[in-house]
């Protein structure tokens, strides 16, 4: 019988999910758990297996075009069964399962919704679902994170998604179109009114241009990166530490390390080491903000930065503060490695306290990089170079390094910051734990 393939969902937080690849056509025979599309969402990038085998018989949305989870984004026909069974297509936005055919999915749906209030005509052509008095407009938190950015109260966003839900289109679109003679929402009495940024000049070239279209992760990276300068009070701080103990550690274990383990001794390691004992003993460099709470985070799950063709992911190590040298060096080996081949699971990218990049392996001394939300603070490591310092009243040739820390100023000072800072420079300085 036919089967609608469904858009899964991706992680609790996940709301929608672009479709931006076909990895078959129509009138192809695809087997159970093959690849069948590619997604992206604004946590992964993800192969979504098919959900049964027989014929892809209908294609209902296309390459680059978003959806809310759960829309139907094709039809399989079963052993035997016939193309016309499968359901009309629809509007890829206001797609639902129809109530004949199975409906299976890579990742199990929830239940349906019960059916939406009366819509009205929205200004621009939009099916608007008013709540009801005292009832909660369904959203996800992404949305609500953007309407508290820009004081907007939700319930008065037209919601185009299933059962009136707002989806981050709707806020975009309607922020768009209020245009700066929006009023403002105030959303608390501790919050204050931001005053409507200034429409980016129309730039003009002289000579021939080309236009090309974010993909949707640059997309997804483009939002993330706006909404945490305009979240956080971004404020870096630079520190210059000695490596010669970590360089001779690293020199002298490196060929037994890969003999032992199997893999290549890196810095990396021994900078994500150096954090976690600092965070242990600063450890509101692990909390994030709540309105006007600091909220502690008792598990230290530690993202590392990994550059990718299409843009950045940042897969997390769970518990980083129960590893040692060894669990930590496989577990960034793995999770880089999985995330370059975009094997990585909706869960190993969510849940991290606090982040660690490293542009040093592209020749960078050190950057500024942005908070990723909604933690606190980010590690830089920049390059390791042999330099000129002074030692004892003489010039003396070094392996040095710039870390940089950015840190949320609403709740870091800046002599905390620093302190963090001293301490990973005292562990790095002072390395003396064995990594055989």
């Amino acid at each position: 019988m036919p089967t609608n393939v469904i858009m899964p969902q991706m992680g609790e937080s996940v709301a929608e999910g672009t479709v931006t690849k076909w990895l078959k056509k129509v009138g192809d025979r695809v087997e159970r758990d093959e690849p069948l599309f590619e997604i992206s969402t604004d946590k992964v990038d993800a192969e979504i297996p098919s959900p049964a085998s027989g014929t892809l018989a209908k294609i209902l949305v296309k390459e680059s075009e978003t959806v809310e989870v759960n829309t139907v984004v094709a039809v399989i026909d079963g052993e035997g069964a016939a193309a016309a069974a499968a359901p009309p297509a629809a509007p890829a936005k206001a797609a639902k399962p129809a109530a004949g055919p199975e409906v299976a999915a890579a990742v199990t749906a929830p239940p349906k919704p019960e059916a939406a209030p009366p819509v009205t005509p929205a200004p621009g052509g939009r099916a608007a679902a008013p709540p009801s008095a005292g009832e909660k407009v369904r959203s996800s938190p992404l949305v609500r994170r953007i309407a508290r950015e820009h004081n907007v109260d939700v319930a008065q966003i037209p919601g185009t998604g299933q059962g009136g839900r707002v989806s981050k289109k709707d806020i975009l679109a309607y922020l768009a179109q209020a245009g700066p003679s929006r009023a403002a929402v105030p959303v608390s009495d501790v919050e204050r009114k931001r005053a409507p940024a200034p429409a980016a000049p129309r730039m003009v070239f002289s000579g021939p241009t080309e236009t090309v279209a974010m993909t949707p992760m640059r997309r997804q990276i483009a939002e993330h990166m706006a909404v945490s300068k305009r979240t956080s009070a971004h404020v870096t701080t630079v520190f210059e530490i000695e490596m010669s103990k970590v360089v001779e550690m690293r020199e002298r274990s490196a060929a037994e390390f890969e003999r032992r383990n199997g893999l290549k001794l890196t810095y990396t390691p021994f900078f994500f080491r150096a954090a976690v004992e600092a965070i242990k003993e600063f450890p509101i460099l692990n909390s994030s903000v709540e309105g006007t709470n600091i909220v502690y985070r008792r598990d230290v799950n530690v993202g590392v930065a990994v550059a990718l063709e299409t843009g950045l992911i940042v897969p997390v190590i769970k518990n980083a503060d129960e590893k040692n040298f060894l669990g930590i060096a496989r577990a960034v080996e793995d999770l880089a490695g999985r995330a370059r081949t975009k094997r990585l699971s909706v869960e190993e990218v969510q849940g991290g306290t606090f982040t660690l990049t490293n542009p040093g392996v592209f020749g960078s001394l050190f950057g500024t990089p942005i908070i990723h939300q909604p933690q606190v603070a980010i590690l830089g490591v920049g390059a390791i170079e042999k330099r000129a310092v002074i030692r004892h009243d003489a010039i003396a040739i070094r392996p040095m390094v710039y870390l940089a820390l950015t840190f949320d100023h609403r709740i870091i000072d800046g002599a905390v910051a620093d302190q963090f800072m001293g301490r990973i420079k005292s562990v790095l300085e002072n390395w003396d734990e064995p990594v055989l």
